[in-house]
């Protein structure tokens, strides 16, 4: 039975969701999300055609590192147990999110999904405030024949159509940290104006750590036209990497093979 503090709050969180209105502005596309065999990297599958995600384009084209640092400095087993704890606190804050947007009911038992929970609300109570509707929640986004990937929201905040991404954090960001953030942003916003001829004038990164600290960061006009033209340099990389590669694999081959046959005469 609820007391007074839980009714309290069930009924302030219900007032706030009664402000988030669902638009059908827009009619997302539904692809699918499948592991790539052959390199083990995330792709979206649309209409038969495999493009390579957002992340995955980031992530290789990312300077390592700051990464490489951090673990030889905390050693590989404890980088891996935090990258893990992180990456599970964060699939929980974001499945809460999800279901307040779209109204369901969701709850999280476990110990990491009650170490989330208060991370969603204060993004709810804070970071939702401006959203007065939102068109779509955890959408599947496209450039045909570019790349692909998943925002946390596409929404109508401070009167401006906005894409929205929702971040855990261990410990508080500063913005010279996040560029890849950014780029995110601003490659979603590219695809949604593209296949959706809209007109995406706002990115928002909305972030939380364990203690509670909220951080929001905001990315507009010539900043946001900016980092679309840095996330189309990474993917210009990206590409050239992978052309690399597949040289190296046919050159590799092509050695073994004539290893092959030197061996058979």
């Amino acid at each position: 039975m609820m007391n007074e503090k839980d009714l309290k709050e069930f009924h302030d969180l219900d007032k706030l969701k009664q402000n988030i209105k669902k638009s059908n502005k827009y009619n997302y596309l539904q692809g699918k999300q499948i592991t790539d065999e052959e390199s083990g990297s995330r792709v979206y599958d649309f209409n038969g055609s495999r493009l390579p995600s957002v992340t995955t384009i980031l992530g290789k084209t990312k300077n390592q590192q700051f990464l490489k640092d951090w673990k030889a400095k905390v050693g590989e087993q404890e980088a891996e147990r935090i990258k893990n704890l992180s990456s599970k606190r964060g699939t929980s804050m974001h499945k809460f999110l999800e279901s307040y947007i779209q109204g369901v009911g969701y709850d999280d038992l476990t110990g990491i999904g009650q170490a989330a929970k208060p991370m969603a609300q204060k993004i709810i109570e804070v970071g939702l405030t401006p959203i007065s509707e939102y068109y779509g929640s955890e959408v599947m986004l496209h450039y045909p024949g570019l790349y692909a990937g998943s925002t946390d929201l596409v929404c109508l905040h401070n009167d401006m159509e906005s894409i929205v991404d929702f971040k855990q954090s261990n410990r508080p960001k500063r913005e010279e940290w996040i560029e890849d953030y950014f780029l995110q942003i601003a490659a979603y916003a590219m695809a949604h104006d593209y296949v959706y001829k809209s007109n995406i004038k706002q990115g928002v990164i909305m972030v939380c750590t364990p203690d509670l600290y909220y951080q929001e960061f905001k990315i507009q006009d010539a900043d946001l036209k900016q980092y679309k033209h840095k996330f189309l340099e990474r993917l210009d990389m990206y590409h050239e990497l992978k052309f690399d590669e597949k040289e190296r694999v046919d050159f590799d081959t092509q050695a073994l093979e004539k290893e092959f046959e030197k061996r058979l005469k």
